[in-house]
């Protein structure tokens, strides 16, 4: 997602067992999509992705492994409970910028394909729209850079990393000589390289719809970039260059991201289901800043895994001490941001992805929200302040 910055501050009841999914109702009142006509109907990959409308996004967006090589994230045999503890939320009232809605209203104006509310590790409330199951799996977009983020945190625990004050050069000489240089690991995971970039979703001619994502195609790219600020000073949000963190990262592994991530938190802290994470090319290296396919349940497991300080249930450590809270701290660039992840003033902190992907956690309160979404728009203002008021309002209401 772009950027952006956080506020300062479905009818459930009386369903019949019958509608329910695994007890997650659908919002049905719109006939999207059927999921098995989906191989008949996916959009047109000459397209980018950041412009398909109408049925064809929804389409693609939950059929990733259909339109492009992506590599598998493999679950295990051992899967993270979510007992059940419904509410009825649905009613729920919630402004932001002189628009006020309930959840049930948000769900359908905002082209909600899944919402998932869980505290204290129980599911509260849990909906499906756009014809999605429990089972879909759904395009991250860039709620993958915060997973990224902690599999840095791993990368560190291993001993593969020794610090983020390391130069971006010494894990890629390939850049040696380029303006990365004098950017660290850090400064990549703040979005503060200095490096100029554009990252205007709607704009064709920009950067982030300009540049070739295959991985040495993006090296040059990059290495021909001006610096526009000191490493570390001026906040910029850059996808390519979370792709560049990625490909570092793959680097000093020594691996793939995909099996980095199975071996580091998809099997051992439980995830439900196999996910699939886009590549850059044909066997090539997963997006970084991109595109993990999953399901809505396990994009809340990865909250609880994050909540839980990057520990599995038995309290085993995967993650470096203290790596959480590192990323989780204002920037110097953005106060916002900390290591690919959003930031409140209350102490919430999320990954977001365009279109209105999430994970929100709120540590307070033991509160993970997820969300699938087809929005209209990549990124505009009100659809954020929105989804920030609903986070905070259904955090409140399962709070009382």
């Amino acid at each position: 997602m772009g950027l952006r910055s956080f506020p300062s501050a479905m009818a459930a009841a009386g369903c019949l067992e019958a509608l329910l999914l695994c007890g997650a109702p659908a919002i049905a009142d719109q006939a999207w999509p059927k999921i098995e006509d989906d191989r008949q109907n996916l959009p047109d990959t000459s397209t980018s992705a950041l412009f398909w409308q109408g049925d064809a996004q929804i389409v693609g967006f939950r059929n990733s492994e259909l339109l492009g090589p992506t590599r598998k994230i493999a679950a295990g045999g051992q899967v993270l409970a979510l007992p059940r503890a419904e509410v009825d939320l649905g009613d729920v009232t919630f402004s932001a910028e002189g628009v006020t809605m309930t959840v049930d209203e948000y769900i359908r104006e905002k082209r909600v394909g899944g919402l998932l509310v869980v505290k204290d590790g129980k599911i509260l409330y849990e909906r499906y729209g756009l014809g999605n199951t429990p089972e879909t799996r759904w395009v991250s977009f860039s709620v993958s850079k915060s997973v990224v983020a902690m599999l840095f945190g791993a990368a560190l625990q291993d001993g593969y990393i020794k610090s983020v004050d390391e130069k971006v050069t010494d894990y890629l000489p390939r850049l040696k000589g380029s303006v990365y240089d004098q950017s660290s690991i850090r400064n990549l995971l703040q979005m503060a390289s200095g490096v100029a970039w554009n990252e205007d979703y709607a704009d064709p001619n920009s950067d982030v719809a300009q540049a070739t994502y295959e991985t040495l195609a993006l090296y040059d790219y990059l290495a021909d970039k001006p610096r526009e600020a000191k490493p570390g000073e001026k906040f910029n949000y850059n996808t390519a260059e979370t792709n560049l963190a990625g490909t570092l990262l793959r680097s000093a592994i020594g691996n793939n991201l995909s099996t980095y991530l199975s071996e580091k938190i998809w099997r051992p802290f439980g995830m439900e289901g196999d996910a699939v994470w886009n590549l850059t090319e044909p066997g090539g290296g997963e997006f970084g800043g991109c595109c993990i396919n999953a399901t809505l349940r396990d994009y809340a497991r990865l909250g609880l895994f994050a909540l839980n300080d990057g520990k599995l249930v038995d309290g085993t450590p995967m993650l470096a001490p203290g790596w959480m809270e590192e990323s989780t701290q204002p920037s110097k660039g953005f106060a916002g941001y900390g290591y690919f992840w959003w930031l409140s003033e209350s102490g919430a902190y999320e990954a977001s992805g365009i279109f209105g992907q999430g994970i929100h956690m709120n540590p307070e309160h033991n509160v993970v929200i997820a969300i699938h979404s087809a929005r209209h728009q990549a990124s505009n203002d009100l659809d954020w302040a929105l989804q920030d008021a609903l986070y905070i309002a259904l955090t409140d209401a399962v709070s009382q």
